[in-house]
C-alpha cells in the first residue's frame, strides 16, 4: 500500500465494521472501500457534522440523535418538536446555519400536524449538551393535505444570508402550478425566517399580493428531495422525483416554472400514458438531467473536499429505487459530462450523503446504517 493510503487510514475514525463482503469501488483511478460506521438509526433521513467527531442524525419517525464517531456512541436528544410521522412524512432534513460557530442555529424541516393534516415546516433550534432550546418555527408552509407523501424537503444556504428548502406537491398535482400555496415549490427566506425583499414573488401592490406567496423562489416541482448550493459557481441545484420515469436534476433560478405537471418526462403509474401535455412548453424550464427509468433520488450533495480530488465539483445523489450512489460530472457551464453509478452491488436504499470536515463522504441507508467511503489507494 502507498504511503498516502497508510496516512489516510491512520487518520480515519474508529469503525464499527470493515467487512470484507462490502464492495470496493473503482472510480477515476481510485480504489475505495465501503466501511460500516454505525447502525440502529431507524430511517436516517438527514445528517450533518457538528465537528470531526460529532454527527447529527435525524430519524424520519421523529428522534434526533447525536453520534460520537470517536466513541461509537449515540444519544437521543431531548426537547424535539412533535412530528407527524406517517408515510413519507416525519422528521426530515437537518443543516447548520452558515454562521453556526457563532450563532449556534441548527435548521430542520419536518412534518407538523395542522388540523389533522400534514404540512412541511422549517424551524431552527440550538443544541445544548443533550437537548435543544430556543425552538423557532420559521415557516409552517401552506401545503396541508391528508395525503402522506411528497413533503420534500432538503435545506440549503447561499452566501448572502438566505435559507432555501423544498416542498413537494403533496400528492395534488395542480398545487405545483398554484402560487397561492407552497406545495410544489422551493422557498427562500432570510435566516431569521423573514421574507427577502428581492424574492421574485414578493410583490408590492395589494392586487399582486393576491396572486402569489412571497416566500416562493421557484415552482412547478413534483417532489424535490435534494437541494444544494454551489458556492464556487453561485448556483442552486435541486433534484426531484418524477412519476414512472422522469426524475430530474434542475438548476434553480428565481421565479422559474419547472413545469410539473404540465410537462414531464414521466408516465402514469396506471397506464403507459405520458404525464402532462408534452416534455416542453414555452415559459417552462428544462431539467439539466432526466432519469428514465426513475432512480428515486433521496438527496443531493456537491463534493468540495480534497480526500477524493477526482470527484471535486461533482454532484452525488442517493438512489432509493435503483439502490446506488449516483455521481454526475458537470462542465463549467453546469451541463452534464458524465454519469456514474456506484455501489449497485450493495443493494440498499441510499437515503442521504454528508461530507465530513476532513472531506470524507458518509451515507445512510433506509435500514438504519451509516457508511463511509475510504480511499484505499490510487493507481
Amino acid at each position: 500500500m502507498k504511503k498516502t493510503s497508510l496516512l489516510i487510514l491512520m487518520c480515519s475514525p474508529v469503525l464499527l465494521q470493515a467487512e470484507n463482503s462490502f464492495p470496493t469501488i473503482k472510480s477515476e483511478g481510485m480504489n475505495i472501500k465501503v466501511e460500516k460506521v454505525a447502525q440502529g438509526f431507524g430511517v436516517p433521513w438527514g445528517m450533518v457534522f457538528l465537528s470531526s467527531n460529532k454527527l447529527l442524525v435525524t430519524d424520519r419517525k421523529g428522534p434526533v440523535r447525536l453520534f460520537y464517531l470517536d466513541q461509537l456512541r449515540k444519544i437521543k436528544l431531548k426537547n424535539i418538536p412533535s412530528v407527524k410521522a406517517q408515510g413519507q412524512g416525519g422528521m426530515l432534513d437537518v443543516a447548520l446555519s452558515p454562521d453556526y460557530k457563532t450563532s449556534g442555529w441548527i435548521y430542520f424541516t419536518y412534518v407538523k400536524e395542522v388540523n389533522g393534516d400534514g404540512a412541511t415546516v422549517l424551524a431552527r433550534g440550538k443544541l445544548e449538551t443533550d437537548r435543544f432550546s430556543h425552538w423557532q418555527e420559521l415557516l409552517v408552509t401552506k401545503s396541508t393535505s391528508r395525503k402522506s407523501y411528497h413533503f420534500g424537503s432538503r435545506i440549503s444556504f447561499d452566501d448572502k444570508g438566505h435559507v432555501f428548502f423544498g416542498v413537494g406537491d403533496r400528492g395534488k398535482r395542480p398545487n405545483a402550478q398554484n402560487l397561492m400555496n407552497h406545495a410544489g415549490s422551493i422557498i427562500r427566506l432570510n435566516l431569521d425566517g423573514t421574507i427577502p425583499d428581492d424574492n421574485p414573488f414578493n410583490l408590492k401592490s395589494d392586487i399582486q399580493k393576491q396572486t402569489a406567496l412571497p416566500e416562493i423562489w421557484s415552482y412547478g416541482h413534483r417532489n424535490p428531495q435534494g437541494l444544494i448550493y454551489d458556492f464556487k459557481n453561485k448556483r442552486l441545484w435541486s433534484n426531484e422525483h418524477g412519476p414512472r420515469g422522469g426524475d430530474e436534476i434542475n438548476l434553480i433560478l428565481p421565479g422559474r416554472n419547472y413545469g410539473w405537471p404540465v410537462i414531464s418526462y414521466g408516465k402514469e403509474y396506471t397506464s403507459s400514458d405520458d404525464v402532462g401535455e408534452s416534455t416542453h412548453r414555452k415559459g417552462m424550464s428544462q431539467p439539466v438531467k432526466v432519469y428514465t427509468p426513475s432512480i428515486a433520488p433521496g438527496s443531493l450533495m456537491l463534493y468540495t473536499g480534497d480526500t477524493y480530488p477526482e470527484w471535486k465539483g461533482n454532484l452525488f445523489s442517493g438512489a432509493l429505487k435503483l439502490r446506488h450512489i449516483n455521481r454526475i460530472v458537470l462542465d463549467k457551464d453546469g451541463k452534464e459530462i458524465k454519469e456514474e453509478r456506484l455501489l449497485e452491488k450493495l443493494n440498499k436504499r441510499i437515503r442521504t450523503l454528508a461530507q465530513s470536515p476532513e472531506g470524507w463522504i458518509y451515507f445512510s441507508t433506509d435500514d438504519g446504517t451509516i457508511y463511509r467511503l475510504n480511499v484505499l489507494e490510487r493507481h
